[in-house]
């Protein structure tokens, strides 16, 4: 029987244990050709073979094909043989044949005499180590792709001085400065050369690392010299053990919203100043209207001072109507100007801006057609607002129409869209022109505007309310002195069934002057009425005779048969006990107390020009409110 070793083990032992039991490291001997000697429980756990599996085989078996291809191991000894030690980290081969990253370290190992014995090998994984920095790699990488895509913003690193360290392309774009031009110089020289000498650049690293980051707006200077307006945030960057790193420097260029600041205190002041003026000239308008109203009231006046009367109140109007449109330009510029659409019936809205426009177009001798359907039409829309777009249309047309000319109003409804246009045999646009013709202050081409008055606010106005109505508006026209067609289109519309003939009452007109019978019938159709027109007694009496109207509005001052003999006539027809009689006079009320007009036999009495709200009441008072849209 053999007695047990009691033997203390050397230290080599000891040695040879301790690296047996190492897990974290494979440790493993080869011989001078390479071939594995020994083999630790660290190499077994990171290539996954046991020692049976490995010893007497060459140890390029843990090398990727490429690398044993050209020989890579054996580089490895003879360069660890040769300088005494080799180290490197690449990739090796598990038993299964996955890959790890790993840290080499080859060191040669000789006898007493200098003769290579082998070599001591040491392999560390560090996959794990790297897929973090690779990541982390690829983190910055996309980090500064990002920075370096950057174009709007110009974001550049400093070092604690303030030396420029880094440059992206929107630090290029908005300073004009290359990387190569910038990069280790001081970042003051964005500075104006007075904020350089208040010593704006120094404070303002100073403050960001008091307060941990600082903002700021001023002037900054570009590499041609040009100053920009700006917003600056600089960032203090510091390292994990609290140190300073530098400085992380954001710049836009804010030069086209410092102007767009500028010109919104601008519109402002200007709306301001225009409110102001409007209401300066309107006090010194307001005696002036009172006084016109005052001559108008006077008995008799003579043709000079009748004369005189009329062009100053002509010329008020225009004046006042300059003030309006001065009023809404700056609403138009502010975003102030605002709709409150509700069901409205159209053929109102035209009654409404036909009364404000015929004026000017009888002024002009201007023939005017409306062409309208006879069934209500209805549309979702602010009636003043949609009025004052007839208004300015009307108004153009008529302004830029020579005397005589022709000026047609027509509107259809198709698909629940309304469609109006405004035709003029007039000027015509050029094709230049007509893009801007509904600009603000705009008055279309040159020769023809300098002829007309105007601020060149309406178009732009008309635009600006159909817009808002969810519509469009557009103009079209051969060319110059060829007339021009405005039109544009609402949503929301609807037409009512036309009533039948027999159950819409009719409305007669009579008057010699063919302009005031045709004018006062466009009003009575805006508003729903079916009207026949007569320009003498015998006319009338044969229309009446045909189908007996409802009502009747008679000219006193007709020659032949005047007003009054007119009605006793119709009076005698079949129904005309019941016929509602209207005397439409030119005449003043003191011309009536001296008895130049007979007004017996009528219902009521009308003084020209017929005002629209005088005529609906009438219509009411007749009993004929319940026909009207």
């Amino acid at each position: 029987m053999t007695a047990p070793d009691t033997r203390e083990p050397s230290t080599a032992d000891r040695f040879q244990l301790l690296v047996e039991a190492v897990q974290d490291y494979g440790i493993f001997m080869l011989d001078p050709a390479g071939h594995v000697m020994s083999w630790n429980a660290g190499a077994e756990r990171i290539k996954g073979y046991r020692a049976d599996e490995v010893i007497g085989r060459h140890f390029s078996m843990f090398y990727p094909e490429p690398a044993r291809a050209r020989k890579w191991p054996d580089h490895e000894l003879r360069q660890a043989a040769a300088v005494g030690k080799y180290e490197e980290e690449g990739w090796r081969v598990r038993k299964d044949g996955t890959p790890f990253w790993a840290n080499v370290v080859i060191t040669p190992m000789r006898d007493a005499h200098g003769t290579l014995t082998g070599f001591g090998k040491v392999t560390r994984d560090l996959t794990e180590r790297r897929a973090h920095e690779e990541a982390l790699r690829q983190s910055e990488e996309r980090f500064r792709l990002l920075i370096e895509g950057v174009r709007d913003y110009a974001i550049y690193m400093l070092d604690p001085d303030g030396i420029i360290q880094s440059w992206n392309g929107g630090a290029e774009d908005i300073k004009g400065y290359a990387a190569s031009e910038v990069i280790g110089k001081h970042y003051g020289m964005f500075f104006r050369q007075e904020d350089v000498q208040a010593g704006r650049p120094v404070q303002e690293l100073k403050d960001a690392l008091a307060h941990g980051r600082t903002e700021d707006e001023g002037w900054r200077v570009r590499k041609d010299g040009s100053t920009f307006w700006a917003n600056i945030i600089v960032t203090p960057i510091h390292g994990a053990d609290g140190s300073l790193l530098g400085f992380a420097k954001v710049t836009r260029d804010m030069s086209e919203r410092s102007k767009l600041r500028e010109l919104e205190h601008s519109l402002k002041r200007m709306n301001e100043f225009l409110a102001m003026l409007a209401h300066e000239l309107r006090n010194p308008l307001a005696p002036i209207r009172n006084a016109v109203s005052i001559l108008q009231l006077e008995a008799s006046p003579s043709p000079t001072l009748r004369t005189s009367r009329d062009m100053i109140d002509r010329q008020l109007t225009h004046l006042t109507r300059l003030i309006d449109d001065l009023l809404d330009a700056g609403r138009l510029t502010s975003g102030k100007i605002r709709i409150k659409p509700e069901r409205v019936s159209f053929n109102q809205v035209v009654a409404r801006a036909i009364d404000v426009a015929r004026p000017s177009m009888d002024a002009r001798g201007q023939a005017f057609d409306v062409d309208i359907p006879a069934a209500s039409l209805w549309v979702n829309a602010d009636e003043i607002r949609l009025a004052q777009v007839l208004q300015n249309l009307l108004g153009n047309a008529s302004k830029f129409t020579p005397i005589g000319g022709t000026i047609k109003l027509s509107a259809r409804v198709n698909a629940a869209r309304l469609r109006v246009e405004v035709a003029d045999n007039g000027e015509g646009i050029s094709a230049t022109a007509i893009h801007e013709i509904f600009a603000l202050f705009s008055q279309g081409d040159g020769v023809a505007a300098s002829r007309q008055s105007g601020l060149g606010i309406g178009l732009a106005l008309a635009r600006s309310i159909v817009e808002m109505h969810g519509g469009t508006i557009a103009a079209t026209s051969p060319g110059p002195g060829q007339g021009s067609v405005f039109h544009f289109e609402l949503p929301g519309a609807s037409m009512d069934a036309q009533a039948s003939q027999q159950e819409t009452p009719w409305l007669l007109v009579v008057d010699d002057n063919r302009d005031a019978a045709d004018s006062l019938a466009d009003l009575l159709r805006m508003l729903g009425c079916r009207v026949r027109t007569a320009y003498d007694g015998k006319a009338a009496l044969e229309a009446a005779r045909q189908d007996g109207p409802r009502m009747a509005f008679l000219d006193i001052g007709m020659p032949g048969r005047n007003g009054a003999q007119v009605l006793q006539e119709l009076r005698a027809l079949p129904g005309g006990d019941t016929l509602f009689a209207a005397a439409v006079t030119g005449y003043g009320t003191e011309d009536e107390k001296a008895g130049r007009a007979d007004f017996a036999g009528f219902d009521a009495r009308l003084q020209k020009p017929v005002g629209l709200s005088d005529l609906r009441e009438l219509l009411t008072r007749a009993h004929l409110g319940s026909h009207l849209p």
